[in-house]
This record gives structure tokens, sequence and C-alpha cells, in this order.
């Protein structure tokens, strides 16, 4: 594709030459015939050693670069869709059930549903229309997948789960196992551990997505909600009954714990831990590596440490040993002074 016809397209402004372009390339990695992109004014070394044949930039960028630039209002969000249109077409999966697929008679299935090799589907099971389910699924009874969903190889739904519309479900996501729970008694001194049944689902809202083997367990009672449009990356445990509004974000190795409730627009990034039992209010964002132990009322809208703290509050507490050794410096140049002025009286 013509730079010129890709400025178009992205509703931005060509200067230079008019190159031929055919991928998106980081502009360390990029070659000759890719666009790469920049919005960042400390980034203008990448920038001016770039191999890339085109650069998206903004409208104030007043760095110059060494090949052809577009200008736009959003480099970022610009490169997203010209990756859009340089990606390869996606594999087309044609609507029917696999040979090798088991799927119960009770089983509904929609108009142009793609059913992969290996697939199980048990019964009382209804697959909405224009889904597409891969090799290798198990889907069991009683579980509900929403129209246009895509369920990619080895996903576990466990009975009774529901999924909405559009959502799109990676490798080895397991959705419905039981939650963590037990009743310890002791009887003569020994512990008695009896498992707590766990009677619940899970539901998925409409348009949520979810990375590569990550866990949400199923409800004790009632049901474990991810509300829609929410984004949940690989290898994250969402404990049972917890409730995410919804338009949310958690990124991987995040972990939730059990009757938590996470508020709209909320970011929890990676490896945060957050306590059972609390609620995260609209808007607010975990650090990564931060421990939540207790309710954020939103007063906070960015909590990092553990326990959770405003950054504010961390980096006074960080250079508090650092404060203390120059204070214990000054204090001991004083005394020296003080000393060697007694000397002289």
């Amino acid at each position: 594709m013509k730079a010129s016809e890709l400025a178009a397209r992205l509703g931005g402004t060509l200067e230079g030459t008019d190159v031929e372009l055919s991928a998106c390339g980081g502009l360390e990695e990029a070659r000759p015939g890719d666009l790469s992109f920049c919005k960042d004014p400390k980034h203008v070394k990448l920038v001016e050693t770039t191999k890339a044949s085109c650069v998206l930039l903004p409208p104030d960028w007043t760095h110059g670069a060494p090949c052809a630039v577009i200008r736009v209002a959003d480099p970022n969000h610009a490169c997203m869709k010209a990756a859009e249109l340089f990606a390869p077409p996606a594999p087309v999966r044609a609507p029917g059930v696999h040979p090798t697929a088991v799927v119960d008679p009770s089983v509904r299935l929609g108009a142009n549903v793609h059913i992969g090799a290996y697939t199980v589907i048990e019964k009382n099971a209804v697959i909405g229309d224009n889904c597409v389910i891969e090799a290798q699924v198990f889907i069991g009874e009683n579980c509900t997948v929403g129209a246009g969903t895509h369920i990619y190889p080895q996903v576990t739904l466990r009975e009774g789960t529901k999924v909405g519309r559009g959502v799109i479900l990676h490798c080895g996501v397991r959705l419905g196992g039981d939650g963590y729970g037990y009743n310890t008694t002791f009887e003569n001194g020994m512990p008695k551990i009896e498992k707590i049944p766990q009677l619940g689902i899970v539901e998925l809202g409409d348009g949520v997505e979810i990375g590569s083997n990550t866990t949400i367990d199923r409800a004790r009672i009632g049901r474990t909600y991810i509300g829609p449009m929410t984004k949940i990356d690989n290898l994250v445990q969402i404990g049972h009954n917890v409730k995410v509004a919804g338009y949310s974000g958690i990124i991987a190795q995040a972990g939730v714990a059990g009757s938590t409730q996470i508020g709209t627009g909320c970011l929890i990034w990676a490896q945060a831990g957050i306590s059972g039992h609390i609620k995260i209010a609209d808007g607010v964002q975990v650090g990564p590596q931060a421990g939540v132990p207790q309710s954020l009322d939103g007063s906070l809208k960015y909590v990092i440490g553990a326990p959770a703290m405003s950054m504010k509050d961390l980096a006074a507490i960080t250079l508090a040993p650092k404060m203390i050794q120059k204070t214990r410096a000054e204090l001991k140049a004083l005394k020296a002074e003080v000393a060697a002025l007694g000397k002289k009286d």
C-alpha cells in the first residue's frame, strides 16, 4: 500500500516520499517497507535511527525523521488501524460440525456455527448464531454461548456457564471450576476439613475477552459475574462470587479473592493481589504488584504498594531510610563542629 493511500485512510497528512508499505514494526525493529509510530518526544533518538520507511507522528512533532512521515492526531491509534489493514486474512471457519466432535442431540445450535475437531458439547447447551468453537473445547451441560462468540482450542466451560455475545475466549481458559471453599472443624484435636459445595455459575457479559489460561471460579451460591466489555489478560485468577461491573481491565497474573466487587472502568495491573469481600470503587487503578487488603472508596484513583497506598505515601516511605541516613550524617557533622568549637574555647 502506498503511503499516500494509507494517509488518506487514516485521516493524516503525508510528508516526504510516497513509499510502499506492507507491515508495521517498532522503531527499533522496523525494516524498509515497514510503518512505525511515535508520540512521545523522549523517543526522538529512536525516530532518528529507525530503518522504517514511514513513521506516524503527531502534528506538533518538531524533531524531524529520516523517512516519510504521516502526521496524525493519535499515532498509537493510527498504527493500530494500519496494522488491521496490513494483517493477513483471518482463517475461515466454515459452518458445520467436525465428524470427531461429540455434540449431544439436545444441544441447540444457531445458524452458521462452526464446531471443531474433538470438541464436546453436553446436553441442553445452547450455542448462538455465528459462533466459532475451535478444536478440543469442552462445553458442559446447560451452558449458553451468545451469538458471534469465538472460543479457541482447549477452553473449558463447566456446567451452567453463561457466555454473552461477541465474547472471545483464548486457549486454555477455564470457566466454572469450583471456588476455594472449605470448612475446618476439630475432632479430638485433629482438623476435619470439609469441602463447601459450589452451586453457582459463571456469567460473562457481552464483549468480554479473556486471555489464555485464565481461570474464573463458579460462585458458591448465585453467580461470579464479569461485566460487559471487560478485558482480562493471560494467567489471571478470579475467585468465587466476584463481580466486575464492566468496562474494566485485569492484567496478567493478578488475583482477585472471593466475593470482591470491582466497579466500572477499573484497571487492575499485573500481579496485583486483591483480598476477598471488599469493594473497589468505579475508575480506580490498582498498580502492579499492589496488595489491596481493604475496600477502596475512590478517594484515591491510583494505588500501589503493599498494603496499597497513594504514590505520595509510597514515595515518602521509600525515601524515609535515605532521609534518616542523611539526617544522621548531618547530626554527626554538627556534633563534630560543636566539639571543635569546644576545644577552641
